[in-house]
């Protein structure tokens, strides 16, 4: 039993995570990063990210049901589930087709820091910060780092982060966990590998659509099982009378 439960939970995770993140802003980030830098450090640095984002995601989730009732988690995460799915259907209705608008905000992300860049590597009065990155440097590439920064801080309280907290309130943390690595790696390498060109011929319409139908499949499991729960406790107290 306890291996069906963490085995469910991972194929959820997987799910969840490969419908969530192809076409997000880490996905495009991590392709546009490869283009321009050698792949093994952006590959190093997102899934570095995303597997540090996953751990405190899951952990999140495992101390949530401690923290409140079980009951009340349960009916957040259902809630949650219904919830993004029916955002995901919507934001693929109102999706035009074209230039993905998800690709053109991270291009634009990456050119404004570039220019920061430029800008800090310009000033000699900044010794102090100077100081910091350089024994930073001496460990990690400066290229890994950036694309570590910018993965953590773009996943941070994005959709797939929140419903991994609900997604390990109601499954087995463990499956959940490897769920999360196994999707986020699949889709990591699928965008260092295949570059601009995969993520230009990715339909952010189609990509929603795919996810709310996931998010409400979860949504309507989590909703059966509830029920499934208030009827067996309610036999259980008529068998004790």
């Amino acid at each position: 039993m306890d291996g069906l439960f963490v085995f469910e939970g991972f194929i959820k995770s997987t799910t969840m995570t490969i419908v969530s993140e192809i076409g997000d802003k880490t996905f495009f980030l991590a392709a546009l990063m490869a283009m321009q830098h050698p792949r093994k450090l952006v590959l190093a640095g997102a899934l570095g990210a995303l597997v540090v984002m996953t751990l405190l995601s899951t952990f999140f989730g495992w101390a949530a049901p401690n923290l409140i009732s079980r009951k009340l988690t349960h009916n957040l995460a259902t809630i949650l589930f219904f919830g993004f799915g029916l955002r995901s259907l919507w934001d693929g209705f109102m999706e035009e087709d074209g230039d993905s608008s998800e690709l053109a905000a991270v291009q634009s992300e990456l050119a404004d820091n570039e220019k920061k860049r430029k800008v800090a590597s310009t000033n000699a009065d900044d010794d102090l910060k100077k100081q910091g990155r350089q024994l930073l440097t001496q460990f990690f590439s400066p290229i890994l780092l950036e694309t570590f920064s910018l993965t953590f801080f773009g996943e941070w309280g994005d959709r797939s982060q929140v419903a991994t907290i609900g997604l390990a309130a109601e499954e087995s943390v463990v499956g959940v966990a490897l769920g999360g690595f196994l999707g986020h790696a699949v889709c990591t390498i699928a965008a260092v590998w295949g570059g601009k060109h995969l993520a230009s011929h990715i339909s952010e319409k189609t990509v929603a659509f795919c996810g709310g139908i996931v998010f409400l499949i979860f949504g309507i499991h989590s909703l059966l099982a509830g029920i499934r729960a208030v009827y067996w406790l309610a036999g259980s107290a008529t068998a004790d009378c």
